[in-house]
């Protein structure tokens, strides 16, 4: 039987098939938006992926498309009574599947690309990106500040550029651009290997971001106010969750970590701080003195929220789902395709990292 590709077959390179699939994806949603703007457009791209931007960035309570107007509630009850289409800030059901999508085929091309590259064929890479995703979580939450500033530090529409979805690419395009410097330094013989600018570069943004939201809490005239008891309860139970399920996995199924390794800590970890960071947001800001609870911001903390009553529950569905996506790293997919398990555990840890990093400081400076 023949191992060829589709791209073999078509006689191109799969880059240039890439390319062609995601363009005919592409000029599909711009056709439909244009034949049926009501329906493909107002109903679907807008009102679950570009109006709750929208929404967000004016800090209301909701979005409305009357037309081809777009006008901003503040109320619930005017948002309630708005006839559709309605977008409120945040996620839903439909949009995380959008956004899971294109998660999907934005790791097919990242695949390729650093094929083309040639890097990322080592956990190293991996664990060089880390501070990337805290940098995405903290930078996500300067928008929030400024949000509670009533947008005074960034102006609508450049506000967008830190709010989901936007924000994913634009924290992409910095660590893109940070690789790529580092590949040219490497290939100029500046450096020996890509792996220690990139963490340097990640780490440096992080403390940018961080440093930002601490000057404002230090300032004394803005609504950003530094619980140092908030984040140190934090990263506590972070530590203990993430190693308690380590050395029991580790006791009891060591197999589960027969593929990833000492990386399988780092995505333990980082969904560790996902679950924790909701717990003590959602349930103990007031019992730790740091003002009132915060609100679930997706729709999975909600149901949870709401079906259980209190926000624990969450962090022991975050430990299990990282166990178990450990638990299909097999040793033979680091062997046979290296980059793609590489992306894999990026986008594991990035999905748990970034969320949690902004849950956890949003709680921290009480925004």
């Amino acid at each position: 039987m023949s191992n060829s590709t589709v791209a073999d077959r078509l006689g191109t390179s799969p880059e240039a098939a890439y390319l062609a699939a995601v363009s005919a994806g592409a000029l599909a949603l711009v056709a439909g938006a244009t034949a049926f703007p009501e329906t493909v457009y107002d109903g679907f791209l807008w009102q679950y992926f570009w109006g709750p931007v929208q929404a967000d960035a004016n800090s209301a309570v909701c979005a409305v498309r009357p037309g081809s107007t777009v006008e901003y509630l503040y109320s619930q009850a005017d948002c309630a009574a708005a006839a559709e289409p309605v977008a409120y800030p945040g996620y839903t059901l439909v949009s995380e599947a959008g956004y899971v999508t294109v998660l999907v085929v934005a790791l097919s091309g990242l695949v390729l690309l650093l094929r083309r590259l040639d890097v990322a064929r080592e956990a190293e890479f991996f664990l060089a990106l880390v501070p990337f995703f805290f940098f995405g979580g903290a930078l996500r939450v300067v928008e929030d500040a400024d949000n509670a500033m009533s947008d005074t530090l960034l102006p609508y529409p450049l506000d967008t550029l830190l709010i989901s979805p936007i924000i994913y690419f634009t924290v992409f395009g910095l660590a893109v651009a940070t690789v790529l410097g580092a590949i040219w330094l490497v290939r100029r013989g500046v450096l020996a290997d890509v792996e220690r600018p990139i963490l340097a570069g990640g780490i440096a943004a992080s403390a940018v971001a961080v440093g930002f939201l601490a000057a404002l809490a230090l300032d004394g005239g803005t609504p950003v106010t530094f619980y140092p008891q908030v984040i140190g309860v934090i990263l506590v139970a972070t530590a203990v969750s993430t190693a308690a399920t380590w050395y029991a996995t580790r006791a009891a199924a060591p197999w589960v970590h027969s593929g990833t390794g000492t990386a399988g800590v780092v995505v333990i970890g980082a969904h560790a701080l996902d679950g924790v960071a909701n717990v003590v947001g959602l349930d103990y800001m007031v019992a730790l003195g740091a003002g009132p609870n915060l609100v679930p911001k997706h729709p999975v903390n909600q149901f949870v929220v709401d079906t259980a009553g209190a926000a624990w529950p969450f962090l022991v569905v975050k430990l299990v789902a990282a166990v178990f996506v450990l638990a299909i790293f097999e040793e033979e997919l680091f062997a046979e395709s290296p980059r793609y398990a590489v992306l894999l555990l990026i986008a594991v840890t990035a999905v748990g990292m970034g969320p949690g990093t902004r849950d956890m400081l949003r709680a921290t400076f009480g925004i």
